[in-house]
């Protein structure tokens, strides 16, 4: 998903608060009954910015179907467990005090039945009076049709530029990213497509109940997009 751009990610969000959102996740997780330490799984952990302020109170690993990203996590976290895994079926044979999945991945799972999968195999990784916390990607009604954004971070040796475009192709949001890369030796470009299910909050409450979690929802979440907390019953 990201073979064009995983070296240029933690640039492009930069402006991203991890410390604070990590935080916050922690007291979303305490507030819904779920432990502040202990053990935590990051699903979908990316280059580990999230996994390196939580592992302050939990003894944390990290999954991800992204090597590039991986790589990055490796080398930022080594001397944290970090597995290539898809969130929809993989078994790391243990359990976790807290499970967590942000910056809206959930969404690469793209239908309902991979939603149902992936909140099960997360659920299935809890501990008893575990937590699995969830940051969920736009409802339908959330996201509009052709928007057009910009990124732009520039460093002393480079800059780069993303703009994305957005298409609702039935129930998933395809997303075309362009990229240009300025450096002293020039200028090159490159492009992704990414395809993101758009779920309703439904359909996000029914999978969490599905998987037998008690379920609250966050309206504001950590970046504004909410956070579906579940706890596994004892």
């Amino acid at each position: 998903m990201f073979s064009e751009s995983a070296e240029l990610y933690d640039l492009i969000y930069s402006f991203k608060d991890y410390p604070a959102e990590a935080a916050r996740v922690r007291e979303l997780v305490m507030a819904a009954g779920g432990p502040g330490e202990g053990t935590l799984l990051d699903v979908a952990c990316g280059t580990g910015m999230h996994l390196r302020s939580l592992r302050a109170h939990y003894a944390a690993e990290g999954t991800d179907l992204d090597e590039g990203l991986l790589a990055i996590a490796r080398e930022r976290l080594p001397d944290v467990p970090l597995h290539r895994a898809d969130m929809r079926d993989f078994d790391l044979g243990r359990r976790f005090g807290v499970v967590t999945c942000l910056f809206s991945a959930i969404g690469y799972v793209r239908t309902p039945d991979g939603l149902r999968a992936a909140i099960g195999c997360m659920a299935r990784h809890l501990e008893p009076g575990g937590a699995l916390a969830v940051e969920p990607w736009f409802t339908p009604d959330a996201i509009s049709d052709g928007f057009v954004g910009v990124n732009t971070q520039t460093l002393p040796d480079l800059t780069v530029v993303r703009m994305s475009h957005t298409r609702i192709e039935g129930t998933v949001s395809a997303i075309d990213f362009e990229y240009l890369v300025g450096r002293p030796s020039g200028i090159t470009r490159a492009a992704e497509r990414h395809e993101m299910g758009l779920f309703t909050r439904g359909e996000m409450r029914a999978a969490f109940e599905a998987a037998g979690l008690r379920t609250t929802f966050d309206e504001q979440g950590i970046t504004g997009r909410g956070m579906w907390v579940g706890i596994r019953e004892m």
